[in-house]
């Protein structure tokens, strides 16, 4: 019997309507949370985390954005996300960087990787959705792995399109 999984990437109110936000972005919430309360499986949320001294990093000195600071508003998920997980056993996921390799530890403990169906979407397709597929992709070569196209948004449309082709490349089904 296929066990299947569920990741939502990022869905943090600083790249929603915080710091990081963009229209398209928060067009997707609605749908996004829709997906949640009809998914039936095992559910991980991944979770940007950064700290205080945020713009001393690497990535920080890249993008000096501070955002999704831990404990503060924007580090959150947005509120029609926490709802529609409301009464639904998911795992959340720290990440301090793009792509999280505890995210496939934690899948890995669940159920042989044939028998899994790895459904994902979120935020931002073109950095961290990308980068958290193309690890599970790594981890799990013989799983189905399946983004929501529908309910992922990218830094610009343009971005959100290329990453989509590029998972596509990689033998990521594209729904949506």
């Amino acid at each position: 019997m296929m066990k299947k999984v569920l990741i939502v990437v990022d869905m943090q109110k600083d790249f929603i309507d915080g710091a990081l936000g963009t229209k398209e972005a928060l067009a997707i919430v609605e749908k996004a949370a829709a997906e949640i309360r009809r998914f039936e499986g095992k559910i991980f949320v991944t979770m940007d985390t950064h700290r205080s001294d945020y713009l001393k990093t690497a990535e920080g000195k890249k993008l000096p954005v501070p955002h999704c600071i831990e404990g503060t508003d924007g580090w959150f998920l947005h509120e029609r996300i926490m709802t529609s997980l409301s009464g639904k056993e998911y795992t959340e996921i720290k990440k301090g960087t793009f792509g999280s390799v505890h995210l496939a530890e934690e899948i890995r403990g669940i159920c042989n990787p044939k028998e899994m169906e790895i459904e994902c979407f979120g935020l931002c397709t073109d950095i961290c959705v990308v980068s958290n597929v193309l690890l599970l992709k790594a981890h799990f070569p013989e799983a189905k792995i399946t983004v929501r196209a529908d309910c992922c948004a990218g830094v610009t449309p343009e971005t959100h399109e290329a990453a989509l082709k590029t998972m596509e490349m990689c033998q990521i089904d594209i729904v949506g």
